[in-house]
């Protein structure tokens, strides 16, 4: 029997590689997506309920045109697949007047135009009675702003790319791949795939398929934590938050359930060695920090893990994304703990580098160019 064949492969289907196979099939690629785990698993770097979603962008204001884009394609992915994904609750930052967060938060809204509320955290006990913070800080709600439902949305992309007639092999491990004159080609469990075109969307195992780029995978770790009955719903206008605290960044989520609040630390993070083997039991050094955090800010958090669970961060240098295109291979990679709520768009872009070999969008930013030395 011959070899699997396709127009294009994309290998990984988490938040970028479903995305990417959505887009390339509704152009009418012939699409093989494969993913060595199951769609939506909780393995990797696109699972644990929700993601935060924000257009007011501190980490670099180049991000705000692909974040307008995705914004407009997680609006239609809803349409397509009659899901809710999106909910906007407003996203509260708070921080130093003189720290990183919220001076940039407010330089990119001024930039762009976006509304955003400002007001000294003297203020915030009163407004919203779950949170507390310095009376020398500051907050801002960005009120276009919220939370993704993160394994609907990879359900969403890979349903719709399903739909569009492109094969998604779950399950099923790649053990290297390669370029010949008829394009690339891959060595699977199920036997070799070849196709013109690949896109490689790998996650924390992007180093087996992309050596060259400089990245490092980070242990990270999501908590459900006890909270009051009645605290921090979203019916009563509970917004996602943030605060940056002594060069920390930690933040949660409404309550989805009564007397349930997810929290996490996004700096810091161990050093992953093997992607396939993350410590993924709790540790009191998990915990600790997190606890802390939830004494200074969230007054009506209690200190009790109900679950967690681990995911990982695959780091750049400067932590900002790789997508490019190498001859027959596009890749996004390194997205830095920042990526998915780009996932439509970076999918979007990557099916533009696979059938075209460039792309409108502005990436240019993030091209490993950069790394070069």
């Amino acid at each position: 029997m011959g070899a699997e064949r396709a127009d294009v492969v994309v290998l990984g289907l988490g938040g970028m590689g479903s995305a990417a196979a959505h887009h390339l099939a509704r152009r009418g690629a012939k699409v093989l997506g494969i993913e060595q785990h199951g769609i939506a698993h909780a393995l990797g770097s696109s699972h644990g309920e929700t993601r935060v979603i924000r257009r007011a962008y501190f980490e670099h204001p180049d991000y705000v045109p692909l974040l307008t884009r995705a914004y407009e394609l997680w609006d239609e992915l809803e349409a397509q697949t009659e899901t809710k994904l999106f909910e906007r609750t407003g996203v509260l930052l708070v921080g130093p007047r003189d720290g990183v967060v919220v001076p940039a938060v407010e330089r990119v809204a001024k930039l762009y135009g976006m509304e955003l509320s400002s007001f000294p955290a003297a203020e915030l006990a009163e407004r919203y009675p779950g949170f507390s913070a310095s009376p020398d800080e500051t907050a801002v709600l960005e009120h276009d702003a919220g939370y993704l439902l993160v394994e609907e949305c990879v359900r969403a992309h890979a349903r719709i790319a399903r739909e569009h007639g492109a094969r998604l092999w779950t399950d099923c491990r790649v053990d290297e791949f390669g370029q010949d004159e008829s394009g690339v080609w891959l060595s699977t469990e199920r036997g070799r795939v070849s196709a013109a075109r690949l896109v490689v969307c790998a996650g924390p195992w992007s180093e087996r398929f992309l050596p060259e780029l400089p990245l490092e995978v980070r242990r990270k770790v999501l908590l459900w934590l006890r909270a009051e009955p009645r605290a921090y719903s979203p019916a009563d206008g509970t917004p996602v938050f943030g605060f940056e605290d002594s060069g920390r960044f930690f933040y949660g989520f409404p309550a989805l359930e009564p007397g349930v609040v997810k929290v996490a630390l996004h700096t810091g993070g161990t050093r992953v060695c093997a992607a396939d083997r993350p410590q993924r039991n709790l540790e009191a050094a998990d915990v600790d920090e997190i606890k802390a955090l939830c004494r200074a800010h969230l007054p009506k958090v209690e200190p009790v893990v109900l679950r967690h669970a681990v995911c990982m961060y695959t780091m750049t240098p400067d932590e900002h994304f790789v997508v490019d295109r190498d001859d027959n291979v596009a890749f996004a990679a390194g997205l830095s703990g920042h990526g998915f709520k780009m996932a439509p768009v970076i999918g979007e872009a990557l099916a533009d580098l696979a059938l075209d070999g460039r792309t409108e969008l502005p990436i240019g930013f993030l091209s490993a160019a950069r790394f070069a030395h």
